[in-house]
């Protein structure tokens, strides 16, 4: 079967359903491919609250969230249960589905395509494969929506958000959760998520510690983890052992930019402001293209992604000048990587270590941001005016900011 439409967004998660939602919204038709058979993606396995507080002014569940998102799209076609299997230069997308093989024929496409979660595998840990491990968004799952037990007993590797959370899931279903390992000197999730899920449960917390060895017969037995130096190298001497038959990894996400192979990117889809990609057809929104923190600004950049796909699919939006976005002293990532001067911008930034006081510069634009206690894994929000085209390239920096006494 054939489809012939205006905007195709592959997807249909937090950025997905925004980018649906906004491009219908501009007047265009618009198909969301989705590949389970229900929208929401990792939301609906996020049962706890704290969603949606800037998107939509509520504090939400992911289920809830995805909810509101969804009761938007009541008139926008969605194809579920679809495998995107080629991406063509042609503007030619070519799915599977349980019907068969189909095309589509699109003037613009918005990836809203996630991340997956980086495996445990990939670590350099000796010992046998042996069952009890779990990545975290994997063990979510198995908990919230399928009502199964991972384990007993746990350690978790890695403090970013969900490693935060589902230490607190876990303690809640019963299962003892003995520490909560971070390689980097500082938890690599957000503050409130520190406090509410560690801090509350009395559950340790071992910065600059990592997992060095796993034993067990078949089955987990035992996590050995030890202290870290500066270059994350094992400190003799320090070998901590933990008996326990499960161990949960939340070790990174890995932006998810397949099946297109055509377009820049590193490792996320490298976009403008307008969330164009280096092909100008092609639009990209949320974690393929950086890691959030937020579900709020997955949204955010997904409606922005569908107003200019619908612009560009109407002929009112070309690729124009683009200026290099670079990083500066202190900046570990900056997003988007290049900017439309002639629009309107939102720029995502880490620092590259933890400020007191820091003060976000964005040169030669004159632009200062101040931010208590700057820490890597809490993005930075700047806006930008639209400004001379005739700068070539713009610079984010960050310093500390000392205050003044007397």
């Amino acid at each position: 079967m054939k489809y012939k439409t205006d905007v195709v967004v592959i997807g249909g998660g937090a950025a997905g359903m925004a980018a649906a939602y906004r491009a219908k919204k501009e007047g265009v038709d618009v198909i969301l491919l989705e590949r389970d058979e229900d929208t929401g993606g990792v939301l609906n396995q996020c049962i706890h609250n704290g969603f949606g507080l800037q998107y939509f002014r509520k504090d939400l569940t992911g289920p809830e969230f995805k909810e509101y998102a969804k009761e938007r799209l009541e008139d926008i076609e969605i194809l579920f249960g679809t495998y995107v299997l080629e991406v063509r230069k042609d503007r030619t997308i070519v799915f599977v589905d349980k019907r068969g093989i189909h095309e589509i024929e699109t003037k613009a496409l918005v990836m809203a395509t996630g991340a997956r979660e980086r495996h445990f595998n990939s670590l350099p840990v000796p010992g046998k494969r042996i069952t009890g491990v779990f990545t975290a968004g994997l063990a979510q799952r198995f908990i919230n929506l399928e009502n199964l037990k991972p384990g007993s007993k746990a350690v978790i590797l890695g403090s970013g958000d969900i490693g935060l959370i589902m230490a607190r899931r876990l303690t809640l279903e019963g299962i003892k959760v003995e520490a909560v390992l971070e390689i980097m000197p500082y938890p690599g999730g957000l503050e409130r998520n520190v406090q509410q899920c560690l801090k509350d449960f009395d559950i340790p917390l071992y910065l600059s510690h990592t997992v060095t060895a796993i034993e067990g017969d078949r089955r987990l037995e035992k996590v050995i983890a030890a202290q870290v130096d500066y270059k994350w190298d094992p400190i003799p001497g320090t070998e901590k052992e933990f008996e326990v038959d499960t161990l949960i990894t939340s070790v990174g996400l890995i932006p998810q930019t397949k099946p297109v192979d055509f377009v820049e990117t590193d490792p996320g889809f490298l976009v403008s402001n307008t969330n164009q990609t280096s092909e100008d057809w092609i639009f990209a929104a949320g974690n393929c293209t950086v890691i959030f923190d937020l579900v709020d600004y997955v949204a955010k950049e997904g409606e922005k992604a569908g107003k200019y796909a619908a612009l560009y699919a109407r002929g009112e939006y070309k690729k124009g000048k683009k200026v290099k976005v670079r990083k500066g002293d202190n900046i570990g990532i900056v997003h988007p990587v290049y900017i439309d001067p002639t629009q309107e911008s939102t720029l995502y930034i880490r620092v590259s270590r933890v400020f007191d006081r820091a003060s976000i510069k964005v040169l030669p634009l004159d632009v200062e941001v101040i931010e208590d206690e700057a820490r890597p894994p809490e993005m930075i929000v700047v806006k930008l005016k639209p400004f001379d085209e005739n700068i070539d390239e713009i610079e984010v920096m960050a310093d500390e900011l000392i205050s003044k006494l007397g």
